[in-house]
C-alpha cells in the first residue's frame, strides 16, 4: 500500500498562492467529490487552513495512487489555474516522511507559531469532513487517528504549547494574571476595534471577563466587534471618564500622539482612590505617556515589554523542539511498523491458507493409501506434516516480518505472491 501527500504551506509557498489554493468550508465538500470520482481506489482528506493546503491519499496498491502529477491537475482543474505553473508550487511526501509530517502538523510543529494548538482541531475537523464524505478508510482512519493520539502525546510530554507566544496572550496571561487572581468582576475598558484589541478581548473573556466596555472613533466599528464578542459600547467623548472606574484598559488606535498623558491621567487618578489599574498599550506609536506608569498602583506595559516576554517564551518553546521532535520519529516509525504488518496480514493468510489445503490434500492421499489406522497413528501423522509445513514457512515469514519492520516490502510480497501462486 502507498501513502501520499502533496500540497503547500507556509514554509514554502506565499500567502497570494496558498490563497488561490485554498478550499472554503463551503467548496471543500466538493473538492472531496470530485477526488473520490477521480480516483475511486484512493482514500483522501483535503486539510486546507490560512497557513497550509495538503491532499492526503491512501491506496492499497502503488499504482492506483494519484501522483504529484495528478493532483496538481486536480487543483488546478478544481480552482481555474494553470497545472503547468502550480506544479513546482506543490511539495510532496511519501510513505513514513508522509506520515512524519502530519505527525508534526498535528502537534505544532510545523506551525507558523511554534506549539500552535489550534492546528490539531483543524487537523480533527478535515479528518472528520472525510468521513462524511465518504473519502476516508481503513488507512486513512488508522493514520488520522494516530496522528491526533500523537498531538496528544506531545502536548503532555513536552512544555511546548505551555509558553504563550502571541502578544494578546502574554498580555492577558502573563501580565494581567500577575495583578488580578480573579476577572469576572473586573470593569475592561477596550479602547480601539482592531485585530489587536479584538485577539486580547477573546483572552480576557476566556479568563472570565463580562464587564466590558467598548470605544472607538468611528463608532460603528466598536458596535460590529460588540456584536462578535459582546461588550457595551460607548461614545469616544466618554472614554477618559471610563477610567475612572476601570481596572483593565486595553489602547490599541492609531495615533501619533498618545491619547493618555500624564496631565490627563493626574485628574482622573484622584477620583480612583489609588485602585490598581492595568494599563496595555498595544499601540505604535505608544497610546500612552510612559510616565503614567509612575502614578501609584498603575501597572503600564508597552508592546515593546511584551515582545521581550514573547521572544523569551519562544525561545522556551524552542528548547522543547528536540524533544517533541523524537516524539514524531518514534511513533512515526511505529506506526509504519504497523501498517506493513497490516499490509502483508492478507498475504502471509492466503499462503498458510494455500499450505493448509495442500497438507490437507496429501493427508487425504497418504490415509486412502494406508487404509484404516490407529487413531494415535492418525495423530502423529497430521502433527508431522503441520510440522513440515511451518518449518517451511518459517523462513518466507520472518523475511516479510523483518522487511516490514525496514518498510520495504513491496517486491518481496509480489515475489511471494507470484511464486507461490497466491492471487485472489
Amino acid at each position: 500500500m502507498k501513502l501520499h501527500m502533496i500540497g503547500c504551506s507556509h514554509q514554502n509557498t506565499p500567502l497570494e498562492w496558498r490563497e488561490r489554493l485554498a478550499f472554503t468550508s463551503e467548496r471543500l465538500p466538493l473538492a472531496l467529490e470530485e477526488l473520490k470520482n477521480r480516483f475511486p481506489e484512493s482514500e483522501a482528506v483535503v486539510l486546507s487552513t490560512c497557513n497550509r493546503v495538503e491532499v492526503y491519499l491512501a491506496a492499497e496498491r502503488d499504482e492506483v495512487c494519484p501522483s504529484h502529477r495528478d493532483v496538481v491537475e486536480f487543483m488546478a482543474d478544481f480552482h481555474g489555474l494553470d497545472a503547468l505553473e502550480l506544479f513546482e508550487k506543490l511539495y510532496e511526501r511519501t510513505d513514513e516522511d508522509a506520515v512524519r509530517h502530519l505527525f508534526a502538523v498535528a502537534s505544532g510543529l510545523d506551525s507558523m507559531v511554534l506549539g500552535e494548538a489550534q492546528i490539531a482541531g483543524q487537523v480533527r475537523q478535515a479528518y472528520e469532513l472525510a468521513c462524511a464524505g465518504k473519502c476516508a478508510g481503513t488507512w486513512m482512519h488508522l493514520l488520522f487517528q494516530r496522528a491526533m493520539r500523537v498531538a496528544r502525546r506531545v502536548a503532555a510530554e513536552t512544555a511546548i504549547q505551555q509558553h504563550r507566544v502571541s502578544i494578546p496572550s502574554v498580555a492577558v496571561g502573563d501580565f494581567a494574571r500577575e495583578i488580578f487572581e480573579r476577572f469576572d468582576d473586573k470593569r475592561v475598558v477596550v479602547v480601539g476595534a482592531g485585530e489587536m484589541a479584538e485577539e486580547t478581548l477573546k483572552y480576557l473573556q476566556e479568563e472570565g471577563a463580562t464587564r466590558i466596555y467598548l470605544v472607538n472613533r468611528r463608532q460603528e466599528r466598536a458596535e460590529q466587534l460588540a456584536q462578535r464578542l459582546g461588550g457595551e459600547v460607548r461614545p469616544w467623548a466618554e472614554w477618559p471618564e471610563l477610567l475612572i472606574q476601570a481596572d483593565i484598559v486595553v489602547t490599541a488606535v492609531g495615533s501619533t500622539e498618545p491619547i493618555i498623558d500624564t496631565a490627563g491621567f493626574a485628574a482622573i487618578e484622584k477620583r480612583r482612590n489609588q485602585r490598581p489599574l492595568f494599563l496595555l498599550d498595544l499601540g505604535v506609536p505608544r497610546n500612552i505617556d510612559p510616565a503614567v506608569g509612575r502614578f501609584p498602583g498603575v501597572y503600564l506595559y508597552s508592546i515593546d515589554d511584551l515582545k521581550e516576554a514573547c521572544e523569551r517564551n519562544r525561545q522556551a518553546r524552542q528548547r522543547e523542539l528536540p524533544k517533541a521532535s523524537r516524539i514524531i520519529d518514534e511513533e512515526a516509525r511505529r506506526f509504519m511498523a504497523e501498517l506493513h504488518h497490516r499490509a502483508t496480514a492478507p498475504t502471509i493468510q492466503r499462503l498458510k491458507t494455500r499450505a493448509d489445503q495442500i497438507k490437507q490434500e496429501e493427508l487425504a492421499r497418504l490415509l486412502n493409501k494406508l487404509g484404516p489406522i490407529e487413531p494415535q497413528m492418525r495423530r502423529e501423522i497430521e502433527i508431522a506434516l503441520d510440522r513440515l509445513v511451518n518449518k517451511l514457512l518459517h523462513p518466507p515469514l520472518e523475511s516479510l516480518r523483518a522487511h516490514a519492520e525496514r518498510g520495504s516490502l513491496h517486491h518481496l510480497i509480489d515475489a511471494l505472491v507470484h511464486l507461490f501462486k497466491l492471487r485472489d
